[in-house]
């Protein structure tokens, strides 16, 4: 077996002259179609019209040209096979031993703005998927190319012995329907977003990978970091790294904890977090300021941790960062000053994000969520709420000070793993409970770390109280002021238990479970 012929018709054309005219120098005769061909024989590679080989002219504005059978026959045809080789005999019709195919920019149409449904479903490719997946198929005799990357280790094979190995002809063929599958997975989104049904009866997605990584959650397991296609500005998968180390699975889950919890705010902000649970949040005039107030929210859990920044770091909050051990700093961006004193710091990560879009600002993307033997699939919360939204449940209101920090703890019990109890005052964290097997213990764990910080606090609640412990516990504590979704059957009694220790509490309706 050799390469005899080759088919090309590709829409990224990097590379393809180079590649196409060492083929022919080799001896294999180049097929091609539409704006290839013409690129080719401008650039004095010897190629043959498609229409050569069919006797039947590209139509319906090249809708149709490929989709012959003396192409497929060509593609498809058992090598080995005596009954095939006797019918490609008898009908005149010739192998097609490589296609170097990629498809029409359907991802490319459907990223500009405000594309027109026309545009986007003239971009669907036909003809490309079908040679690539006949192709693939026969990969026992044929070479696939979707991929320029692949260009040279084609060469030389082909150079050497004059074809492709088998298994390279497998590892080929099993990329174009990775590609194929992705390419239909894209038109498909697409398509129901255009019909609003985000939750089809069947739920297919595709993602690009950016690196390996050297290990998962722990050494023995392997892991990968992907993105999305089309995946919006300001989320780790878009990010810039400016200094440190490659990214661990644990430090890109943590970051995106952060991220997510530091567009929460318009204001000034910083937060650190640590094992996905916020350790300190705070918020300031200037950035600075926020970060001086996340440190101390907790000076101890937030070595070794993440920092978050809705705002450019300036040399005044790069220094007190430089001070202690972080894994990672991400922000919109760095004042050179800044770069300059935390690029001190050998392994520190830092990203630079480009421009966060708050919560309030932002749709709900689909999280996906494997189990063994499947997976559920849910929006994700990025409801927010304002003082018109509260209802206050008790005889004494909340201040216009205590409402300010009620609507702070909010967003931040909202990124707390359930149950969260945060406790909040002048604009920052003083005391979090993460993960508890009940409420009334996350409230002692976030009363306990607060100490005296939590006298004149506030406490704001994931979901309701099912009994008035809680509430008894926080006015133990000093607190003056609680938020919470309410909807408990009990909620009458801590209702009661607030009144009784003067408590300003209000209703949200809403609650932020996160497991």
């Amino acid at each position: 077996m050799s390469i005899k012929r080759a088919l090309v018709s590709v829409s990224d054309k990097a590379g393809v002259v180079d590649f196409c005219r060492e083929l022919s120098q080799l001896g294999v005769e180049i097929i091609s179609t539409g704006g290839t061909k013409n690129l080719l024989a401008e650039a004095g590679v010897p190629v043959i019209g498609i229409s050569e080989v069919t006797g039947f002219p590209e139509i319906l504005d090249g809708r149709v040209k490929t989709l012959h059978p003396a192409v497929h026959s060509g593609l498809l045809a058992v090598r080995d096979s005596a009954e095939h080789q006797q019918q490609m005999k008898d009908l005149e019709l010739g192998y097609i031993d490589l296609v170097v195919v990629n498809l029409y920019p359907f991802q490319e149409t459907i990223s500009k703005p405000d594309v027109a449904y026309e545009d986007a479903i003239e971009n669907i490719d036909i003809g490309g998927p079908t040679m690539l997946r006949s192709a693939a198929k026969n990969h026992a005799f044929v070479s696939v190319v979707v991929d320029s990357n692949d260009y040279t280790k084609v060469l030389e094979e082909v150079r050497a012995e004059g074809d492709t190995t088998l298994d390279t002809r497998k590892r080929l063929a099993a990329k174009v329907f990775r590609h194929t599958a992705a390419y239909d997975a894209l038109i498909s989104d697409y398509l129901c977003d255009v019909l609003g049904d985000p939750l089809p009866e069947r739920y297919t997605v595709t993602y690009e990978k950016i690196q390996d990584l050297r290990y998962g959650e722990n050494p023995h397991q392997a892991a990968a970091f992907y993105r999305k296609p089309m995946a919006p500005a300001g989320t780790l998968t878009t990010a810039e790294q400016l200094h440190g180390k490659e990214l661990s699975y644990n430090n890109i889950n943590d970051a995106n904890a952060a991220l997510q919890i530091v567009k929460e705010f318009t204001e000034p902000a910083v937060v650190a977090v640590k094992h996905m649970n916020p350790c300190g949040v705070g918020v300031g005039e200037t950035i600075a300021e926020a970060y001086n107030k996340a440190y101390n929210a907790d000076p101890t859990s937030i070595f070794g941790g993440i920092v978050a920044a809705n705002r450019t770091i300036d040399a005044a909050t790069a220094q007190p960062l430089s001070e202690i051990f972080l894994e990672i700093v991400l922000a919109p961006d760095f004042t050179p000053e800044a770069l300059e004193i935390l690029t001190k710091k050998k392994n520190i990560r830092l990203l630079k994000m480009g421009e966060l879009t708050s919560s309030e600002a932002r749709t709900a993307q689909h999280v996906v969520t494997t189990i063994e033997g499947g997976m559920v699939v849910q929006e994700s919360d990025v409801h927010s709420i304002t003082t018109d939204d509260l209802k206050v449940v008790t005889d004494r209101s909340p201040s216009g000070e205590e409402l300010k920090q009620l609507l702070f703890g909010w967003k931040v019990v909202k990124h707390v793993k359930s149950n969260a109890i945060v406790l909040a005052a002048d604009d920052m964290t003083v005391g979090v409970g993460a993960g508890q097997m009940n409420r009334v213990g996350a409230a002692k764990i976030a009363i306990e770390q607060a100490g005296d910080k939590a006298n004149g606090a506030i406490l704001a609640s994931d979901a309701f109280f099912p009994m008035g412990d809680t509430v008894e516990l926080a006015a133990k504590a000093g607190i003056k002021a609680i938020i919470q979704p309410g909807g408990s059957i009990k909620d009458e009694e801590s209702i009661k238990m607030a009144n009784e220790y003067g408590i300003a509490m209000v209703f949200t309706g809403v609650r932020h479970f996160k497991h």
